[in-house]
């Protein structure tokens, strides 16, 4: 953690130099977000639970500050702070003494500099802690999306260094490199004594990603993704190639998305790991009639491991996208499927094919409505 604090520091240091050539803008927010969860049978799928998996009721009350300081229109400097203590009303307690409030610990959500057009060229730089969602996001995040999977959705960070290349209007290339630990190791928390995990093990990731817009209605992503887990528990270590596509096509407020990756890598125990994954969606937003329904259908495909091939694990590997990307509870429920291979962490997806159909309804530009029916199978 020194290490961390150190180099955040002459981050700092280096950063505020640049207010002696450059008038300094700045901006700072927050943001309050209030959540129920109840968990009714949701892990284990028994009426009559162990006492470590008793249902639980309780609140998520998450709290974020942030600010930003550009030292011109090409440096900037970016930290957020969040917290997210659960109050239980339920049966559930979160520790021995009985306690219904788990006050959790404030880290470091994000904190990066931004450095944009280097040396003039049409080449981006970010280095520090960031989030890849929204504008910043690969894809529909279906491997790229969560880099804390063990907190929730407290926050989506990875610890990582990310160069863009803006090779032509509506063409780039993004080189990434990633590093995220267990737990928070590279940066201070305060109230250390409710450090939460973080991911099953250390991760490291090496990802090449390219974004191409051909003509006005299609899109295609092509990517490399190279990733290292280290071992825990039984789970030796693993190494981890993946390569595949993502695609779009809109026309006439149709809209049809797909995406494929292959697997292949290596277990240090000499287990061959491969895998396959995908998914195809068609939908239609109708923004000229009352309400502005939309409506998607489509179709997902995870591999699964098969149990007679003992030097292979056929199992797909969700990488850095263990999140509620195509359920919001099923994830919790995978936990005793997947704790070999992902340890006591919801949404590791593998071994599902999924039938979904989606519609939602808009009341106004903030407020709609979304529902989902879903056909779960396994490969």
């Amino acid at each position: 953690m020194k290490k961390g604090v150190l180099l955040a520091a002459s981050l700092l240091v280096l950063l505020f130099a640049f207010t002696v050539y450059a008038e300094v803008k700045t901006d700072f927010g927050s943001s309050f977000r209030l959540r129920q969860e109840v968990w009714d049978n949701v892990v284990a799928l028994d009426t009559l639970p162990s006492a470590s998996a008793k249902d639980r009721d309780f609140f998520r009350l998450r709290i974020s500050g942030w600010g930003k300081v550009s030292f011109t229109k090409d440096i900037s400097f970016y930290t957020k702070l969040t917290t997210e203590p659960k109050y239980q009303i339920g049966s559930y307690r979160v520790n021995a003494k009985g306690d219904k409030l788990d006050e959790d610990e404030l880290i470091f959500d994000n904190i990066y500099a931004d450095f944009k057009n280097i040396f003039g060229a049409p080449v981006d730089f970010r280095i520090g802690r960031q989030d890849f969602l929204g504008p910043d996001g690969f894809g529909e995040g279906f491997l790229l999306l969560d880099g804390t999977p063990g907190d929730g959705s407290r926050s989506f960070y990875f610890n990582a260094a990310k160069l863009t290349w803006r090779i032509t209007k509506g063409n780039s290339l993004d080189f990434v490199y990633i590093t995220d630990t267990q737990t928070d190791t590279y940066l201070p928390v305060l109230h250390p004594g409710n450090k939460k995990q973080l991911t099953a093990s250390n991760e490291k990731g090496f990802v090449v990603y390219s974004k191409n817009k051909i003509g006005d209605n299609f899109n295609l992503e092509p990517y490399y993704i190279y990733k290292i887990e280290d071992s825990f528990g039984a789970t030796p270590k693993l190494k981890l190639n993946t390569i595949g596509a993502r695609a779009v096509f809109s026309q006439n407020r149709w809209t049809v998305k797909g995406e494929f990756a292959h697997q292949f890598g290596e277990y240090d125990s000499g287990r061959d790991r491969t895998g396959n994954g995908g998914y195809f969606f068609v939908g239609r937003k109708y923004p000229d009639i009352t309400l502005k329904p939309e409506f998607e259908l489509g179709f997902v495909y995870l591999s699964g491991d098969d149990p007679s091939t003992r030097n292979k694990h056929e199992g797909w590997n969700p990488l850095f996208s263990r999140a509620p990307n195509w359920n919001e509870l099923i994830i919790y429920t995978m936990i005793n499927e997947t704790i070999r291979d992902a340890g006591p962490i919801p949404g590791y997806w593998t071994n599902m094919l999924i039938y979904k159909a989606g519609g939602k309804v808009s009341f106004s530009e903030n407020t709609g409505l979304s529902a989902a029916y879903s056909y779960l199978g396994a490969d």
